[in-house]
């Protein structure tokens, strides 16, 4: 069944072809699905890989999806390279690519959208207006065309996380949510599409969001009492402030992992935290952001604790 066994991925451009695909499985085949934008990195590349090992048949969808970007953010100028991406996925052993056109995926008569309640209030809804309201419909539209088994997501973007666990409850559609851990460079800097942009310069400076979001996780697990939501978003703010390539500091959010409702006191050290931030680097706008969690237990009762990054 599986065509990227011969050495190729098959490419499918619209919903009925891959709907008539997907009848064409059967209902004890499972299905692996990693939702894309493209401009494939090796963050992909890696839900690939474990989506590959859990399931019968993965699906690749590529498509940047013009609903979740605002006004004067990037899909125009968003990288875009299917022939490649398509060469990349071959190698992880993806069996289709799903990469469907705008107006196959938004006829002129589409009228329905999926509004995750709440989340417009949480700091990068402030900050993206739209923005899940746009990944919430698209996400839940591929769903409904791919019927995947089990969804597979990078950690590196927590509210998405979070929000991809409440869809698939809130609306009891089928996939298993699968949170993969971040994949970074070797200087930190999270792997992301977006870095495409950085100048040599901008690039160099970029670890710098890396290493203030590891100050305040160490600030978090090496606390011998507890530590406060505004002293962890000071840690953040102070390292970010030597950096001159830093224009503006848009936010810097500390939240409830499974809510990401913001704290507004004490993080409790068995419950954990994630930290997320949005940056302008000089006229350049990056969301970047990152989480900090101790395992329950961590520091009341002398368990193991666990601090990691997603910027």
């Amino acid at each position: 069944m599986a065509s990227s066994s011969r050495g190729t991925s098959r490419i499918l451009r619209t919903r009925a072809d891959m709907s008539a695909v997907r009848r064409s499985f059967g209902s004890l085949c499972s299905v692996g699905f990693v939702p894309t934008m493209g401009a494939l990195h090796q963050g992909h590349l890696h839900l690939m890989e474990r989506a590959r090992r859990e399931n019968d048949i993965l699906v690749v969808s590529i498509f940047v999806n013009p609903k979740q970007f605002g006004p004067h953010e990037d899909f125009d100028k968003y990288p875009r390279d299917l022939e490649n991406d398509a060469k990349l996925v071959v190698e992880k052993g993806v069996d289709f690519i799903f990469a469907p056109g705008v107006a196959d995926m938004y006829t002129p008569s589409h009228r329905c959208y999926v509004v995750p309640e709440g989340f417009e209030h949480f700091a990068e809804g402030k900050s993206r207006p739209g923005h899940f309201k746009g990944v919430a419909t698209i996400v839940t539209k591929l769903f409904g065309i791919v019927q995947p088994t089990k969804a597979y997501f990078g950690q590196k973007d927590a509210m998405q996380c979070v929000l991809m666990r409440r869809l698939v409850e809130d609306l009891n559609l089928p996939p298993a949510i699968v949170v993969c851990d971040t994949v970074r460079e070797k200087d930190g800097l999270a792997m992301s599409s977006r870095n495409a942009y950085l100048s040599q310069h901008e690039r160099s400076a970029a670890p710098v969001v890396y290493k203030s979001l590891r100050a305040a996780e160490q600030a978090f697990c090496n606390s011998e009492t507890s530590i406060s939501a505004a002293e962890l978003q000071q840690i953040v703010r102070d390292i970010l402030a030597r950096e001159e390539l830093i224009h503006t500091v848009e936010y810097v959010s500390v939240a409830r992992k499974d809510t990401m409702e913001e704290l507004e006191d004490i993080v409790q050290p068995n419950e954990g935290a994630v930290i997320s931030l949005a940056i302008k680097e000089t006229a350049r706008r990056r969301h970047l952001l990152a989480s900090c969690s101790r395992l329950p237990g961590g520091r009341a009762g002398g368990g193991r604790a666990s601090c990691y990054g997603t910027a």
